[in-house]
């Protein structure tokens, strides 16, 4: 079966956007994949300054290219020491980000409306607490979040 051409859109950016200042966890995906079981996942992801991703690895590739905004990717060694931080902008120097399997990263992001078109391998397997760093706050306590990302900043 054959699938449309899919073009991201200014207005699809917008919609996007405008859903992820509504949502209660201050982002939203837009999936170009059809379906959680094809191999590639292709998907923006609109994300506002309050958005909390906490540190976290998966056994695939992560590839993101940044639309609109800012954001600071940050990538931890086992232990949470930072290794590298990298801030993305369309604008700036760094555009994008592939992130190896099983590395801890993270996003903070500097910008609202900030937009990335990201691709990783599928299929869709949710995260569970093996993939997440138990050295980071789990988001339950915003003061600890915010600590966190200060240090982190």
């Amino acid at each position: 079966m054959k699938t449309s051409t899919k073009v991201i859109t200014q207005t699809l950016l917008n919609e996007t956007t405008q859903k992820a200042q509504a949502s209660n966890r201050f982002r939203m995906n837009y999936n170009f994949h059809e379906d959680l079981n094809e191999p590639i996942h292709r998907m923006l992801n609109a994300m506002e300054p309050d958005t909390y991703i906490r540190p976290h690895k998966h056994d695939k590739l992560e590839a993101v290219v940044i639309l609109r905004g800012k954001m600071l990717s940050i990538i931890f060694d086992e232990e949470g020491n930072i290794t590298q931080k990298v801030e993305l902008s369309p604008e700036g120097e760094n555009i994008g980000i592939e992130i190896p399997r099983e590395t801890y990263h993270a996003v903070v992001v500097l910008e609202p409306g900030t937009i990335i078109y990201e691709v990783k391998e599928g299929p869709y397997i949710p995260l569970d607490e093996n993939n997440f760093a138990q050295w980071s706050p789990d988001g339950s306590n915003q003061e600890d979040v915010k600590e966190y990302i200060e240090k982190l900043l």
